[in-house]
């Protein structure tokens, strides 16, 4: 019996300091997380006004609760594993089990707006930019469309043709301007009353392929991250499980 306890209480020390060891790589991988979720938010969204669905926000959003959760998720590991607690314990697999839950939504989330991005794009971009563009209440849509066209080297969603469809344009708001300024190669005042190819974005495209790329290579990096640390927690959980059943040992 005497054996038995000894071998018990090396198993439990061992699995003590893999589960340690665990929440410390666990608690900066949620700190990547809420990073990753931090940058779509503050240097990634200027163009969330160019997109008809919400889910791109949202995998962001999630990203940064998930991310916090895991911070917190791991100083109470570590204080589960040392006071060797095994109420705390079960509240740490919960919430261990919750953070995977999130982090697999947020990947899964990722992936299909990824499937369906060209087909929203296609559908909605050429109308927000004609319909919203320099008209009351939509400046953050003017302030994007602009951004988008002098960082992407693009004008117009399709082609700089686009414009011609422009309420801003047709109502005569543009002063004699058949494209926004932000299409010129060299931003002046009143630059895009001429539409000439040496002028503005003209030969170079549209701006839709050129967003449709962006976009999805930030929700690649998205998917990655949550799938990546949802997988990695798979293992947490079951160093958990062991303790758990350990201590269950010890006790009896």
């Amino acid at each position: 019996m005497g054996e038995f306890n000894e071998k018990t209480t090396c198993g439990t020390v061992c699995l003590k300091y893999l589960l340690f060891t665990f929440n410390c790589c666990f608690w900066l991988a949620g700190l990547s997380v809420m990073a990753v979720g931090i940058w779509t938010l503050a240097l990634k969204s200027d163009y969330i006004s160019l997109l008809a669905s919400s889910t791109y926000l949202a995998t962001a959003y999630i990203l940064v609760v998930a991310g916090v959760v895991v911070m917190v998720t791991g100083v109470l590991g570590c204080c589960a594993t040392f006071k060797e607690r095994r109420n705390l314990l079960r509240l740490y697999f919960i919430l261990l089990l919750l953070i995977f839950l999130l982090e697999i939504i947020a990947g899964v989330l990722a992936y299909v707006y990824y499937q369906q991005l060209n087909t929203e794009l296609k559908e909605n971009l050429k109308d927000t930019m004609t319909k919203r563009y320099h008209q009351p209440g939509h400046e953050g849509v003017t302030s994007a469309v602009d951004k988008l066209q002098q960082e992407f080297h693009c004008c117009g969603s399709n082609n700089s043709q686009d414009w011609r469809d422009s309420e801003w344009v047709r109502s005569g708001q543009a002063g004699k301007r058949v494209v926004p300024d932000s299409c010129c190669k060299t931003v002046v005042p009143d630059c895009g009353r001429r539409d000439h190819a040496s002028n503005i974005y003209k030969v170079e495209g549209g701006c839709i392929t050129k967003l449709e790329t962006f976009i999805q290579d930030h929700l690649r990096v998205i998917g990655a991250v949550g799938i990546g640390i949802a997988c990695v927690q798979v293992f947490g959980m079951i160093f958990t499980c062991c303790l758990y059943r350990s201590l269950k040992l010890e006790h009896y």
